[in-house]
């Protein structure tokens, strides 16, 4: 079981019309057919959105896409109109909410793996393949891949995995001409972002993206290249063979499987609350992230 522990109730603004709650975004849709994105500042591990907020996360999240965005513009397109605040909206909104133009969205997690970690490892420790994708032997957590692997998904519902799947299973539901393009998008963004990252002493071991559809063409959506969508691991203290420090929720996972905080993941209690620490920590390690990667302050 998991899911939320206790799930919100939107707020209601005037000419909005609420569409979706998410595990970090709130989803409604305006009157002129454009859908306004907003990031709370819930966390979630898991697979259970946590009791606990992690406070200015959202707007980390919120503004560090839109500085991604910037930097990839002349490979894809994405799906910002505006960052202003819709008429009515809560003052909380300001930093954390995009306009977008609505997308018809492909129903796959798109993944760039140019390191070794995670279900990746998993799959690799039992046949040596990720996604399917020969891999060569005597590879360890944390190790640099030959070249960065796309190893897209299937995604699921709140409280559900993602299910990896081989890349001829989305050419088979999405048709070869747009499966095709997914994969070489994906990893051209990667590679932007991963050199861009690395000049800041920063590895980016992988990713993900949702992309979108609007007349014909391809557009990114959701958020780019956050801690919450990606692996980030300072690049001074790498070393495969053991699990990477990281720019993210790492903090909250390690104590939640801790003895400290008496939860068995195997159950289907939900987690307790987190300390107050571990709450700053991590905002502190999402804050870290940002000024590392833009070099700007977060005030």
């Amino acid at each position: 079981m998991s899911g939320f522990v206790t799930k919100p109730e939107p707020v209601q603004v005037p000419g909005l019309v609420h569409l979706h709650t998410g595990k970090v975004r709130d989803l409604y849709r305006a009157a002129d057919g454009d859908l306004v994105m907003v990031a709370s500042d819930r966390t979630s591990a898991f697979d259970w959105v946590l009791p606990n907020e992690i406070p200015d996360k959202g707007r980390i999240l919120t503004q560090l896409s839109l500085w991604w965005f910037e930097r990839i513009a002349d490979l894809v397109p994405n799906h910002v109109v505006s960052t202003e605040l819709p008429a009515g909206a809560p003052a909380d909104w300001k930093g954390r909410t995009l306009i977008c133009r609505s997308l018809d969205m492909v129903p796959v997690e798109c993944v760039a793996r140019g390191y070794l970690t995670g279900s990746g490892l998993v799959e690799y420790r039992d046949s040596r393949t990720v996604c399917g994708i020969a891999l060569p032997e005597g590879l360890e957590d944390g190790s640099e891949l030959p070249s960065p692997i796309y190893t897209p998904a299937l995604k699921a519902e709140v409280g559900e995995h993602d299910e990896n799947v081989p890349y001829e299973e989305t050419a088979r539901r999405l048709g070869a001409e747009l499966a095709a393009t997914l994969r070489q998008t994906t990893l051209a963004v990667y590679g932007r972002a991963r050199d861009i990252a690395r000049e800041r002493g920063i590895i980016l071991a992988d990713t993900k993206f949702e992309f979108g559809l609007l007349d014909g063409e391809l557009i990114i959506g959701d958020e780019v290249l956050t801690p919450d969508s990606s692996r980030f691991w300072p690049a001074d203290a790498w070393q495969p063979g053991q699990v990477q420090p990281s720019f993210d929720k790492q903090i909250i996972r390690n104590w939640l499987a801790s003895p400290e905080s008496g939860w068995d993941r195997t159950g289907e209690e939900p987690p307790p609350a987190l300390p107050a620490e571990i709450v700053e920590r991590t905002r502190a390690k999402y804050i870290e992230a940002y000024e590392r990667l833009t070099g700007t302050s977060w005030v």
